[in-house]
């Protein structure tokens, strides 16, 4: 099992990566007179009880509180249900929350816990590559509102996340490749070696080697652990993890949330990052092809194509305009100076932002 620390501290906790099943490590966690399991129904469906019944024989009072699969879960309705759980349950200040699932459960679930009671510890057991890498990492947590996307939230540190690769084995195929988006950006942002490596060992990757993706993943929480520590509450320097999210997130909310996952969607705003890029901070072209060639050997989109419905220019804007990175309805990108480093909060002319996105439309 490989350790990432995330110092913050007296909020410091951390990232166990490694292969034992999710409802195993139960040695890691502190002991707690009561425990609620937060999950989806994909989810609960082959861990679930597992979870409880491992909690039930170390002592704990457990209870599962189960989500609607997908990103359509992150509401104030669901939110509000977890609330009831909880207190039906007697969870009190010393009880626990442990999110069992992808981002969306971490997301849901950690905004409960930061605000149940004021806020009492919860625990991430991420069951997606995209949460093991990136959501359950780092304190974030919150729900979407219809005009936004994590509109709605809270910093709130889980005290330990134990990402255990054996999961990856039951993720469907295309949830799988997604995760690999947020792969792919912290080499863009921190470590070019890190994109060499996955494009040199893409056929691993598609196999899910266990091995590989333990190194993979440990890496990438080593470079977010690093920001975190510098960044917590994302005045600056944390923002260099929404590379490709200003675009990424308004593909998602210009078509409800339903075409694409987090990680598709994240992918085609990388290339479109890279390309303004180019643009306006000196992103050589070869890096641009080498960026959208990776993710096309991962086998993640890289333009939504002029054909679907609700990626014109003029929606796609206003939702730019909504992103909690923005001023005054102004996006504020995340540009590459070069693969393996970025620049935060970089104004782009209106101009160029509707240039750039012809021209990538066009490809």
């Amino acid at each position: 099992m490989k350790t990432v620390r995330v110092n913050l501290g007296a909020r410091s906790y951390d990232i166990r990566i490694g292969r034992s099943g999710p409802a195993e490590p139960l040695h890691v966690f502190p002991k707690t007179a009561k425990v609620l399991i937060v999950t989806d129904t994909n989810v609960d469906a082959l861990y679930g009880e597992a979870c409880e019944q491992a909690w039930r024989a170390a002592g704990a009072a457990a209870a599962r509180a189960v989500l609607p699969a997908g990103e359509t879960a992150k509401t104030l309705a669901n939110l509000e249900v977890l609330y009831e759980r909880a207190a039906e349950h007697g969870l009190d200040r010393a009880s626990l929350v442990v999110a069992l699932g992808g981002g969306v459960v971490g997301d849901v679930a950690g905004f409960m816990a930061a605000t149940y009671m004021r806020g009492i510890g919860f625990w991430q057991i991420p069951t997606t590559l995209l949460a093991m890498v990136d959501s359950s990492v780092g304190g974030k947590t919150g729900v979407n509102l219809k005009q936004g996307k994590n509109l709605v939230g809270a910093f709130h540190q889980p005290l330990g996340v134990v990402a255990d690769v054996s999961a990856l084995t039951t993720l469907p195929e295309r949830d799988y490749v997604s995760g690999l988006a947020e792969v792919a950006k912290y080499g863009v942002i921190r470590d070019a070696d890190l994109l060499e490596t996955l494009a040199a060992g893409a056929d691993r990757l598609k196999a899910r080697d266990p091995v590989f993706l333990e190194d993979a993943i440990a890496r990438c929480c080593e470079i977010k652990a690093d920001v975190v520590a510098n960044d917590e509450r994302e005045s600056g320097l944390r923002e260099l993890l929404n590379f490709g999210h200003t675009m990424g997130h308004a593909l998602e909310q210009a078509d409800g949330y339903t075409r694409w996952r987090h990680g598709e969607a994240v992918a085609m705003g990388m290339v479109y990052a890279a390309r303004l890029s180019a643009a306006e901070t000196g992103l050589p072209e070869k890096d641009v092809r080498r960026l959208e060639e990776l993710l096309a050997l991962l086998g993640l989109p890289t333009a939504p194509g002029p054909e679907v419905h609700g990626v014109d220019w003029e929606t796609l804007r206003v939702a730019m305009g909504s992103d909690k990175k923005s001023r005054g309805q102004k996006p504020r990108f995340v540009l590459a100076e070069r693969l393996g480093q970025a620049r935060v909060g970089c104004d782009v002319s209106e101009s160029v932002m509707r240039r750039v996105y012809g021209e990538w439309m066009g490809s």
